[in-house]
């Protein structure tokens, strides 16, 4: 891992986790989970879908950032 990685899970930027957090749930819910996930608890949800959210989450924010550096807008992700 990269020297000063953050292995806390917590937010880099401060003021970013409600952000964040909302961004899992936007994630979820395009994944079809959103009834799955009830009340902020994720127990009942296999590792693997768990998984999934934070890929898309990454696949996304991956996007966001090469749009923004490419100029480009940042409106509805491409599917």
């Amino acid at each position: 891992m990269a020297k000063g990685a953050n292995r806390s899970g917590r937010a880099l930027v401060r003021g970013a986790e409600s952000a964040l957090d909302q961004f899992k749930y936007e994630a979820a819910n395009e994944l079809g989970m959103q009834a799955q996930v009830q009340d902020g608890y994720w127990g009942e949800i296999p590792a693997r879908q768990c998984g999934a959210v934070g890929g898309h989450m990454v696949k996304r924010m991956i996007e966001m950032a090469e749009r923004s550096l490419s100029g480009q807008s940042l409106g509805t992700p491409r599917r």
